[in-house]
């Protein structure tokens, strides 16, 4: 199995990444930062220096100078009190900090939604932008946010720490610092060992984005039928165990690395500095006698501290870097700016759509999907637009709706480029029923008129449910028109089959207003006798309206005004139905053709 190449990534700015997230958090709700803040630096000021350092520091040398029990009972009353305060600190501080994160995931998903609508169609279809928009996701739904503010937290309440640690030290013997010096270098080691597993984790983002998919087609009902009646699973098996062996191999390259990135870290920052204190220490008390008791007991615990302190400023150092290089996928998703942008005006009322001179061709294509195709399409004028798969039909609604742009050449509305046009106003002309039509996991109503619904919003849908052919089938439902779609979300969710979602498809369109009508194969799923009724209905609700037929089957282009015969991206033929039978060429033959299909056809069902 072929997996795609994954290129290396440029040098990523850490702290500027961390900073980036930071702010971004801040602005999503700073009770988050805050609040983590209060918690973890009370939690690291308490554990590291108050109670390992300061507390066993004064009562040792209440002891060693022979004080009385109630300066010692009065010291320890002190500390219980700064204990129990901070105690209370940080709880308030972690209370807030819980609270406030469903807010900041709520408020980042919705702007990672919002950016990911507005994203071209194109990024879709792109492996590597696809890719990164995986990752960028993956940092929200693993709460990357809220470890990175513990982590600077931490990074904080640690080094201030560290500072008061390292000064009772010198003020007992400054060469100790010598052996601190080691436990600096686990952060240079700690770093590259971060790149090391951001470099394994991108390695395997393809794999895993295969096991992904390969693991919800399993439960989707869309493919159940297909998995059962073909041997598809034993194809999608070996691709999940291909991916899965192809991660195994970069586990395996990584796995000694990070083996001895972590031998030689936990070398620095315990086995040098311990055992050096506790040597040098051991030789001062009991050798040279140069060490009181409280002295010793004091360097001892002030290694310790400095080495939890060191350990954990490493590895939030190290969370951050791995964090800071997702951060950028992220950054970067949000920094996109889409291709096709909107322009200034609104679209008045349609009066002519000119194709000039238009070719496209898809990124990373070989050959042009449409080449110098030119046309113009007038106020209530029927267009047939007709072809085999792969002549361009798809494509020429996709650029006329300003999924793409063209490659060469211009498309004009009313006169002028469609680049001239807002987005949701040019869209917001079309009504449009597309060949790979989709509904959602909300109501029936809401799947028609694409919003909240209203009474009037009932009554709407319900009329184009009847025209489209699919309220004889919602009426069955115990709560009709408010019926949620699929059982994914509601218990009480009822299901269509698949001539029945195309006519719910369909029914958006009725149930719109719109200048243009674009039927990209609007009836592929539906018999014939669905077919001529939704037809019938279509010709009513488009009366004095401007619509574009895509389509394999030609009954419906031979009542349009004109029909473009579309054949490798060029205009092969066009005119009327008539004129292009007289003509005897491409669209005849089509025609003849399938007409002689469908007469064996209903022969043989007569026969039957």
């Amino acid at each position: 199995m072929r997996y795609i190449k994954l290129h290396e990534e440029t040098k990523v700015p850490i702290f500027r990444n961390a900073i980036w997230a930071f702010r971004l958090v801040w602005r999503a709700d700073w009770r988050l930062p805050v609040g983590t803040f209060v918690c973890e630096f009370a939690n690291s000021f308490m554990g590291l220096f108050v109670k390992n350092i300061l507390f066993l520091k004064t009562l040792l040398t209440i002891i060693d100078s022979h004080g009385s029990f109630s300066e010692y009972l009065r010291c320890l009353l002190w500390f219980l009190l700064a204990a129990v305060s901070l105690q209370i600190v940080r709880w308030y501080g972690s209370y807030v900090s819980h609270a406030a994160v469903k807010t900041v995931l709520q408020r980042l998903n919705n702007r990672l939604f919002e950016k990911a609508y507005t994203l071209d169609v194109s990024c879709y279809e792109d492996p590597a932008f696809y890719d990164k928009y995986q990752r960028a996701t993956t940092v929200l739904s693993d709460g990357y946010f809220h470890v990175l503010c513990i982590d600077l937290a931490v990074i904080l309440g640690d080094f201030v720490s560290f500072l008061l640690v390292v000064a009772t030290v010198i003020s007992i013997d400054p060469r100790y610092l010598l052996f601190m010096v080691p436990a600096m270098l686990v952060f240079a080691v700690e770093t590259k060992k971060s790149r090391a597993v951001y470099r394994r984790d991108l390695a395997m983002t393809t794999n895993n984005r295969v096991k992904a998919y390969i693991k919800r087609t399993m439960f989707l009902r869309d493919y159940a039928k297909d998995m059962r009646t073909s041997n598809i699973f034993t194809v999608l098996l070996q691709r999940f165990e291909a991916a899965t062996k192809a991660n195994l191999v970069i586990l395996r390259e990584y796995g000694l690395p990070l083996f001895l990135y972590s031998t030689l870290s936990s070398l620095l920052s315990e086995f040098i500095p311990i055992v050096g204190t506790y040597a040098f220490a051991g030789y001062q008390f009991i050798h040279a006698g140069t060490m009181t008791i409280s002295g010793f007991s004091v360097v001892l615990s002030a290694i310790n501290s400095v080495n939890g302190a060191t350990r954990a400023l490493a590895e939030c150092f190290d969370e951050i870097s791995q964090m800071a290089l997702f951060f950028s996928n992220l950054r970067d998703f949000f920094d996109y700016e889409p291709k096709i942008t909107d322009g200034e005006e609104t679209p008045a009322a349609f009066e002519s759509l000119e194709f000039c001179d238009v070719s496209f061709r898809y990124p990373g294509a070989q050959h042009d999907s449409l080449s110098h195709v030119s046309f113009t399409l007038r106020r209530g004028e029927t267009l047939a637009v007709v072809g085999v798969n792969g002549a361009g039909k798809s494509t020429l609604v996709k650029l006329m709706m300003r999924f793409y742009d063209p490659t060469e050449g211009v498309i004009l509305y009313n006169g002028k480029p469609l680049q001239s046009y807002r987005l949701d106003k040019l869209r917001g002309v079309f009504a449009a029923v597309f060949q790979d039509y989709r509904n959602f996991a909300v109501s029936v109503n809401e799947n028609v008129v694409c919003r909240p619904c209203g009474e009037e919003d009932r009554q709407r849908a319900r009329k184009a449910m009847e025209q489209s052919g699919v309220w004889e089938r919602v009426s069955r439902f115990e709560k009709q028109g408010d019926t949620v779609l699929t059982r994914e979300f509601d218990e009480d969710g009822a299901g269509l089959s698949g001539g029945e979602n195309q006519k719910l498809s369909t029914a958006r369109l009725f149930a719109r207003d719109f200048e243009i009508a674009v039927l990209d194969e609007p009836s592929s799923a539906l018999d014939p006798v669905a077919e001529a009724t939704m037809y019938r209905h279509l010709v009513e609700a488009t009366k004095d309206k401007t619509v574009i037929y895509i389509s394999h089957r030609l009954s419906s282009a031979a009542s349009s005004d004109r029909i473009l015969v579309l054949e490798n991206g060029r205009i092969a033929e066009s005119g009327s139905h008539k004129a292009l039978m007289e003509a005897g060429g491409v669209y005849a033959a089509m025609f003849r053709k399938q007409a002689a299909a469908y007469r064996t056809g209903k022969e043989a069902q007569q026969h039957a």
